[in-house]
Parts: structure tokens; C-alpha cells; sequence
């Protein structure tokens, strides 16, 4: 059976996917029912399978012992965590959820947000006490509506001191407001002698539900005679597909000699966007552009994503004819975005600028609790589905994203006290990219700035997850 599963549009709000529930026990699905649905789609399906021995298909001799065995555990969760392979390192990615309507919406580009995204770092001096600094506002969104900007430095979120321990749960709230706060370098280079003082003005910030279009700027430069394309990219979302490719278009009419596609805040997505992208690209219409392999049980599902002249849902492909590419990266960067720069580096030449990305080369599948573990059918008593990782991607030499990450060849971190606006020259990381592309990519910055410990994508589950749509 091959994983295809569509995320469309979901237009329904979650109580209202709840109704089924209402007054009617029978029709809620046990805990023993739900563990049973558990084991089977990660015996089923799960890439490490063969590293998890209670697993294995002959784990079991008879069903009372398999019933004792799933009764041992107190959640469909707990027995979830305790068939992951190595958590802490292998695989940092499977998850499960309760709400699979909510993950599904997630998938496409429908989220619950204030519309603003930070990184946080730590005050100097401290290992706990954290302060954050704005790096994006989303268009149209609540935040976009008040004066917050990129670049602004905060402390507090509703008077509290923000710290590793409880920025999660200051973050979770519905409302809050973020207390503005002055940074001063001190004139030096170092960060240990920085310091940051409080200020008196607040912004208030409420969450709504938010329809987010990724392609966030599309603007061309002119440089030495030659036309320079910069496109900020924040997630691999095939519902936009059709809009990638008018983007794509607009630069394609414009003689466009250079790329630079920033996904710095890009996590991931759709596998198939990403061959998309990649097509757009490079203007390839056939070949591997990456392969998925499965576990033992399911090699007949490994697949080749090949480029294509073609839209999956139909049309021309747009495309740059590049055979170099200048990708920008951070901490934030995952998944489908390192697949892009993996599965382009077999082709042509890709200059990463930025920090290390992520260093997630698994994809992932929604297993529903159905006889065919789709959509279709589902079990109406719950909304538990599984996200586990189920194969792992590779170039067309088979050469896998490392788990520590992928290395810029050019680094430079976003510097708290200039942190520039995006899709303009001035902006330090698109300056950098600029640089390079006068120097043919050879030009090597001198390391600035410090990366944040953590952002905003650190607290929205599979927000990571390359996808197999």
C-alpha cells in the first residue's frame, strides 16, 4: 500500500469536527482500542521498525499476550514513546496526536497565530533567563495590525521574565503581550558584554486562525548588468503549488541570471512541492530528484521523486534554467528544505550562506486508525493519528542530509542589532548572498552575530515534517 495521503483545505472549525462525540458514548473509541490502533500502524509502517524490537512481527505468540502487553501501558502516548527508536537522536521527529483535523489544517498552511515569529537567545551572563528578538511578522495578521517590527528586542511576556523553562507555556497562551526591551552591544563585538534594560511599552498580541501564503518575498535586484532574483520561502505547502508557479513565472519574464532562495524560516513540508521547486529551478523535466526508502516490509513503497515540466495538478512548470543556486539557512531550516539543497547539489552547484540547518533527511506519513490506515474510513470514536517517521530521504547518489545538519559555506548568523529588512540589499543575509554572487560564491564572510537557542518553530509540533503528500 503507498502513502498517499491529500491535505486539502479544511474549512471546518475543530468543535465543530467534535459533533460526533455529543451525547453519544457508544461511539467513543476505548483506550484499548486506540493502543491496538497504535501498535499496528507503527508495526505497520514505522522507518526503524527493525531497531524497535517490540515491533517485530513475531513479538507476540498469542493475542492475550499481545492484549497484556498493550494493557501494560496507561496512554495510547506512553505506548507510543516506548516503540520510538532513540528518541534523543535517531529519531527526534515521530509524534502523535489526539487532533488529527488540527494537524491536517497545519499541513495546509492553516494555523492558529498572533502572526508573530521570534528567536530567542540567551541574556548574557545567563544559562536560564532568555530574551526574544522579532523576526517576522506575517502579513495581514494581528501582529501585522499593531507596531511591532523585525529587529524588536523583548524581555518579558506579560511581565514575566521569560526563561528556557517557561517560555512554552507564556507562548501558549491565546493573548499576551510581549514587554519591549533595549539592547546595547556596548560598542564591542562581544556578545558577553552586552547588556539589556527594560522598557515601559508593551505590545498586546491575540491569536486567530491564519491562512499563510509561504512565498513571502519575490523581488529582483540588478547587479553588475545582471538580474538578481530573491525569493523568501517559508514553507512547502502544496495547496500554494499554483502560486509558486506564477511567482516563478513573473521572475522567468524578467531574464533572471541568479537565485537566491531564502529558507532560513522555511521547516518543511510537501515532498512533492519540493521536486516542484526543484524543477523550477533548474528546468529539468525528467530524473531522480530524490528517493524515499522504507522500512524491510514496506520496500515496495521506496519511490523516486523525478523533476518534472508538470504541475500534479496540472499545468506548465515555470522555470529559471539555473545551474547555480544561493540558498540562505538557519536553525530553523528542516526537512523538505535540506532535501532542496541535498537532492541539488547532485546537479548543480547550491552555495548554502546562513548556519547549520536542522539535519532532518526522514519523511513522514498521517496514519489514521482505518483498516487501510488512510483517511477514508477512519474510526469516528477518536481523532488520534500518528506522524511517525517512515522513510528516509536520499539524493540520487543515495547521499543522506547528516543528523547534525548541513554546513553553510558561507556563515553568518542574523546579528541582534541588525537584523535589516527583508527583501532589501541592506538586510546582512541577502548582502551576504549578494557578495557572493559578485564573487562567483568563493567570497567567504567573516562570521557575525550568534545563533538563537531557540524560536518559535521549537513549540508547534510537526511544524518539521517533510511529508508525503
Amino acid at each position: 500500500m503507498k502513502f498517499l495521503i491529500k491535505y486539502t483545505t479544511l474549512l471546518f472549525i475543530l468543535s465543530l469536527s467534535l459533533s460526533c462525540f455529543k451525547d453519544d458514548d457508544d461511539s467513543i473509541s476505548s483506550s484499548s482500542e486506540i493502543k491496538d490502533f497504535v501498535w499496528k500502524g507503527m508495526n505497520f509502517a514505522y522507518l526503524y521498525k527493525e531497531n524497535s524490537s517490540n515491533l517485530a512481527n513475531d513479538r507476540f505468540e498469542s493475542n492475550s499476550e499481545y492484549q497484556s502487553y498493550l494493557n501494560g501501558f496507561d496512554s495510547p502516548e506512553s505506548l507510543f514513546e516506548s516503540v520510538v527508536y532513540d528518541r534523543q537522536t535517531t529519531d527526534r521527529f515521530s509524534r502523535i496526536t489526539t487532533d488529527y483535523i488540527a494537524l491536517e489544517q497545519q499541513f495546509s498552511g492553516i494555523t492558529k497565530t498572533n502572526g508573530a515569529e521570534f528567536n530567542f537567545y540567551y541574556i548574557p551572563g545567563s544559562t536560564s533567563e532568555i530574551f526574544g528578538v522579532v523576526r517576522l511578522i506575517l502579513p495581514e495578521s494581528n501582529a501585522s495590525n499593531t507596531s511591532i517590527f523585525r529587529g524588536q528586542v523583548f524581555n518579558k511576556i506579560d511581565d514575566q521574565i521569560m526563561t528556557i523553562s517557561n517560555i512554552s507555556s507564556l507562548l501558549a497562551s491565546e493573548t499576551y503581550s510581549i514587554g519591549l526591551a533595549i539592547y546595547n552591544d556596548n560598542g564591542t563585538n562581544e556578545i558577553d558584554d552586552d547588556t539589556i534594560s527594560n522598557s515601559s511599552e508593551t505590545i498586546a498580541l491575540s491569536k486567530s486562525v491564519y491562512y499563510e501564503n509561504p512565498i513571502f518575498k519575490a523581488e529582483v535586484f540588478n547587479l553588475d548588468n545582471e538580474n538578481v532574483a530573491y525569493l523568501m520561502y517559508n514553507g512547502f505547502v502544496a495547496d500554494y503549488d499554483s502560486q509558486l508557479n506564477i511567482a516563478f513565472g513573473n521572475l522567468q519574464s524578467q531574464n533572471i541570471q541568479h537565485l537566491i532562495l531564502d529558507l532560513r524560516y522555511n521547516p518543511g513540508g510537501s515532498v512533492n512541492t519540493a521536486a516542484t521547486l526543484g524543477s523550477m529551478i533548474t528546468g529539468f523535466t525528467s530524473g531522480v530528484f530524490a528517493k524515499l526508502q522504507y522500512n524491510n516490509d514496506l520496500q515496495n513503497n521506496n519511490t523516486n521523486y523525478n523533476f518534472s515540466s508538470n504541475l500534479a495538478l496540472g499545468g506548465s512548470i515555470n522555470s529559471l534554467n539555473l545551474n547555480k543556486v544561493y540558498v540562505l539557512t538557519s536553525g530553523s531550516s528542516a526537512s523538505a528544505s535540506e532535501m532542496i539543497i541535498n537532492s541539488l547539489s547532485a546537479y548543480i552547484d547550491v552555495v548554502q550562506i546562513g548556519t547549520k540547518t536542522v539535519g532532518k533527511s526522514q519523511a513522514s506519513t498521517t496514519i489514521y486508525d482505518s483498516p487501510t490506515f488512510q483517511r477514508q474510513g477512519a474510526n469516528s470514536g477518536h481523532l488520534y493519528a500518528l506522524q511517525p517517521l517512515v522513510a528516509i530521504s536520499v539524493n540520487k547518489d543515495d547521499l543522506v542530509v547528516p543528523s547534525t545538519g548541513l554546513e553553510p559555506d558561507i556563515e553568518i548568523s542574523e546579528s541582534i542589532g541588525n537584523y535589516g529588512v527583508l527583501g532589501t540589499i541592506q538586510e546582512p543575509m541577502l548582502a551576504a548572498a549578494l557578495l557572493a554572487i559578485q564573487n562567483s560564491g568563493r567570497f567567504q564572510t567573516v562570521t557575525q552575530g550568534v545563533s538563537p537557542v531557540l524560536d518559535t518553530n521549537s513549540f508547534i509540533p510537526y511544524i518539521q515534517d517533510m511529508y508525503i503528500d
